[in-house]
């Protein structure tokens, strides 16, 4: 039946883990249903990617494309992890290098569709010349998105078009129900790089605008449960089909082999009181600041919680700011307090039950793992969206933000504790650890999330044969 018949897709994600690693769970899940998957990115990256279950390898073809050599940007960056926030933009020069090796890969595959992200604007045309189905796929919610705009205000030629980083601290006029989603000046500032065209000459939100722009339909990590006023503006403000693949949630293949990190961090949460540690972790991408690090020491300090830090000192080699934890923490803590330098398996981390609370950045990836696992969040947003998210997600009482100054975003010692106490332990905040365990059957619901990709898959066919 031509209903059946298998796609095949190539998924083409930004250089970011924190994108590379919602791609390839979506990559699972559409591998699950016997189609098959050209997982597309810098070699490096490739073999940092976690294991794949067995059954799905045959399925999932990894593919290495090696960046071109570029002025400024060190040998063997090939992500975002691996250079300081100001060399990204030599990483973008890197990727937008790609498109003659990767219009080759195209030529050779011919698959049925691809799925990008924002940084390869280049990309839709390239797909469309070779009769390939476009679908831009956003790893962030609908509603940054939709706070965002359309194509048209996101590149300055319509009425409704921002005209200073100002605009950005109150919610937009295009959003017709109530919300408290708008940036605060500490945030837009710290990101206003993206805005402006940098030394590539090309914009990040140039890039999402076109991104969008000149694909076929748009794919967001999102559900219609928790986002659904938001993911019907999209479709209003993009004028094209805008389909939800579900949340996400991270799964892991355990080959039965007990890694080392894991072993020893298994022991120390096991002599922990339950529901009393709080884990500590900024995902891959922020990098608290070196007087943001004394702060989260100190207040943990203060808190008198056990606690488990996953600390990034550098981003990559050359990052000339190693984070120094301050004078005396370390001692002061010592048995009641862990920090980690390097890897650690957040996941495990999270479904032990000694864990009690999450003080994260609030991206998309570690929010649905800490629903997963039930754990109340605490939020320190860093970059990004991450503001915008943690605002959202405070209105519905999934988590707590810290208390920071409007103007540059410093925070107390003393805040941090009390936001951890609260959250974690104190009666004040069972509101947040009820929540949590209510709106898990929302994110990490197995059967919902399988009829997102069923209704995703569908929807390529569908188009595809349309087109045809």
């Amino acid at each position: 039946m031509a209903g059946d018949k298998k796609l095949h897709i190539v998924m083409f994600p930004w250089l970011a883990f924190g994108h590379i690693i919602p791609y390839l769970e979506l990559a699972k899940l559409i591998a699950e249903k016997g189609h098959h998957v050209s997982f597309v990115s810098a070699p490096r990256n490739i073999d940092r990617l976690p294991k794949l279950p067995p059954h799905l390898s045959p399925l999932i073809k990894l593919v290495k494309l090696p960046l071109p050599k570029v002025h400024d940007l060190p040998h063997d960056a090939e992500a975002t992890i691996d250079v300081p926030y100001n060399v990204v933009q030599h990483l973008k020069k890197a990727y937008d290098e790609l498109q003659q090796p990767m219009t080759l890969f195209l030529e050779s595959s011919k698959p049925d569709w691809i799925l990008y992200d924002f940084a390869p604007y280049w990309i839709g045309p390239i797909a469309s010349k070779l009769g390939i189905k476009t679908a831009f796929f956003c790893i962030t919610m609908a509603m940054s998105m939709g706070f965002m705009g359309s194509s048209s205000t996101l590149m300055g030629t319509d009425e409704n078009s921002r005209k200073t980083l100002q605009d950005y601290l109150v919610p937009p006029p295009w959003v017709p129900f109530p919300t408290t989603v708008a940036f605060r000046y500490f945030e837009i500032m710290k990101i206003s790089d993206s805005f402006s065209d940098n030394n590539l000459g090309v914009s990040d939100t140039y890039r999402l605008a076109v991104s969008i722009q000149n694909c076929d339909i748009v794919l967001v990590r999102s559900c219609f449960e928790f986002e659904a006023e938001w993911i019907q503006l999209l479709e209003h403000l993009y004028k094209k089909p805008v389909v939800p693949v579900g949340l996400l949630p991270s799964t892991t293949y355990d080959d039965g082999k007990e890694n080392e990190t894991w072993r020893w961090m298994k022991k120390w949460l096991d002599r922990q009181s339950k529901g009393t540690v709080v884990y500590v972790a900024f995902g891959s991408e922020a990098k608290p600041s070196q007087e943001e690090v004394r702060e989260i020491a100190l207040g943990l300090e203060k808190s008198e919680l056990p606690f488990l830090w996953a600390l990034r000192v550098q981003r990559g080699p050359t990052d000339p700011e190693i984070l120094q934890l301050p004078e005396g923490f370390e001692e002061r803590t010592r048995g009641r307090g862990v920090v980690c330098t390097y890897w650690v398996p957040q996941l495990k981390i999270l479904g032990h039950e000694s864990v009690g609370g999450f003080l994260s950045h609030s991206g998309c990836s570690s929010v649905v793992e800490a629903i997963q696992n039930e754990k109340p969040l605490v939020f320190l947003a860093l970059l990004a969206d991450q503001g915008l998210i943690s605002r959202v997600l405070e209105e519905k009482k999934i988590g707590y933000s810290i208390p920071r100054d409007d103007r540059d975003g410093s925070f107390t010692s003393e805040s941090v504790a009390d936001a951890l106490r609260m959250v974690v332990v104190e009666e004040r905040g069972r509101i947040f650890r009820e929540k949590m365990k209510e709106i898990k059957g929302i994110f990490v619901n197995r059967e919902r999330q399988e009829e997102y990709v069923t209704r995703l898959l569908s929807c390529l066919r569908d188009h595809k044969k349309s087109q045809e």
